[in-house]
């Protein structure tokens, strides 16, 4: 009976590698712990020799023939309830993603309107009309947005990136100025061959104007907040920046227009710059950038543009209307005429913020349409200077008949 007890006997013993039970006969060798010195071969001890070892050996397999008996059993419906499902879902994560493509563009103007907010609250302090100090009060109509006084050129500086009521006019003319030195720079570098050095002197004069006005313009308008005496000096060198634009304005036409007849040529010039140079004698008088003359400024320099009709006049007499408008440019000199006049006008009567107290306090004010039309003229007056030029070069040397005349 004993030895019936030990052959069906087994003996459980743990594996000290993996702690799983392995099952041992009682005849076989006797499972011992593995101890730090010894290690037990595996095949030495915790031979299987009972049915339940068997089981568990087969239970994996059991589970895998049952898997593919279910998988082999399951009904087509539930395979097309399966497949409705999963487009169910693919249809609602195409949904989802076609939404938020479609949400891109209210998102980037929300994120966009937040940083403009930001910048307006903690980039500048502005204030209103009111809490400005007398010197800094020349437009009434302009209620939000002003700079305080700063007393410093770094902020002043800083000021040319903050949201103000002197954004717009410095940059329209900070641009315009960069324009025209890559505009200068290209042409002033061009072989003798293509420009003579005559036609790169009497250009420069024009150059010159339009950079020093543009330049003087955008620098007064950044460091206007400085302080009473500072934005004063940088007053009048606006008005001269005007003068100086409209001298080197004539400089070119009346050069070509009477290329060959040098007793007008000098008079005209000597004249341009007779009256130039009254204005800007004007420009240094303290009271000539006071608020209330301001259609007095505009009407100065007016004026100045206006002298340009008399050698205009001259040109007309003597070489005809057909022949001004079509080779002497005299049509793009008028549109420069007008652009420079109507700009004048709008500056004087403060249109539209007159009108529109309050609403045109950072763009659309008068000041800053005043100088999109300066701009246009000084561009335009270009483009009518290059034609006269090209013309008049085309027609070789003076004979001594033009000389005559």
């Amino acid at each position: 009976m004993s030895s019936a007890l030990n052959s069906d006997q087994a003996t459980a013993c743990v594996d000290p590698h993996t702690g799983n039970e392995k099952i041992s006969s009682a005849e076989t060798e006797q499972c011992t712990p593995e101890t730090s010195e010894q290690h037990v071969d595996d095949d030495s001890c915790c031979t299987t020799t009972s049915d339940s070892s068997n089981h568990l050996k087969e239970e994996p397999s059991l589970r895998k023939r049952l898997l593919v008996k279910s998988e082999a059993s399951s009904k087509p419906e539930d395979d097309m309830l399966a497949s409705v499902a999963e487009d169910s879902l693919l249809n609602e994560n195409l949904e989802n993603t076609e939404g938020s493509f479609l949400n891109v563009p209210s998102k980037c103007a929300e994120q966009a309107e937040e940083f403009v907010k930001k910048v307006w609250a903690a980039g500048w302090n502005v204030v209103h009309f009111h809490s400005l100090p007398e010197w800094l009060k020349d437009n009434e109509f302009l209620l939000r947005g002003h700079r305080e006084p700063t007393n410093s050129f770094k902020a002043c500086f800083k000021s040319i990136f903050r949201i103000h009521t002197e954004t717009g006019n410095i940059w329209t003319h900070l641009l315009g100025m960069i324009a025209f030195l890559v505009i200068a720079a290209y042409f002033l570098t061009r072989p003798s061959f293509e420009i003579r050095w005559e036609d790169k002197v009497v250009f420069s004069a024009f150059f010159l104007g339009a950079i020093l006005c543009l330049g003087f313009s955008w620098v007064f308008h950044t460091v206007y907040c400085h302080s009473e005496r500072v934005g004063r000096f940088f007053h009048k060198l606006d008005y001269c920046g005007i003068a100086l634009l409209t001298i080197g304005s004539f400089v070119p036409w009346l050069y070509y227009s009477f290329y060959c007849r040098l007793e007008p040529k000098i008079t005209y010039l000597s004249l341009i710059l007779f009256l130039g140079t009254l204005c800007i004698g004007v420009s240094m008088w303290d009271k000539f950038a006071q608020p209330h003359f301001r259609p007095f400024r505009a009407g100065v320099f007016v004026c100045l543009g206006l002298s340009g009709v008399i050698p205009a006049m001259h040109y007309v007499i003597t070489d005809g209307f057909w022949h001004a408008f079509n080779f002497a440019a005299m049509g793009w000199l008028v549109l420069m005429a007008l652009l420079y006049i109507v700009g004048a006008v709008i500056y004087a009567a403060r249109i539209p913020e007159r009108i529109f107290p309050g609403k045109c306090d950072i763009v659309f004010q008068s000041h800053q349409i005043f100088h999109v039309f300066v701009l246009a003229a000084a561009f335009v007056h270009y483009h009518g200077i290059s034609e006269i030029a090209n013309y008049r070069l085309t027609l070789g040397e003076c004979v001594a008949r033009d000389i005559e005349q």
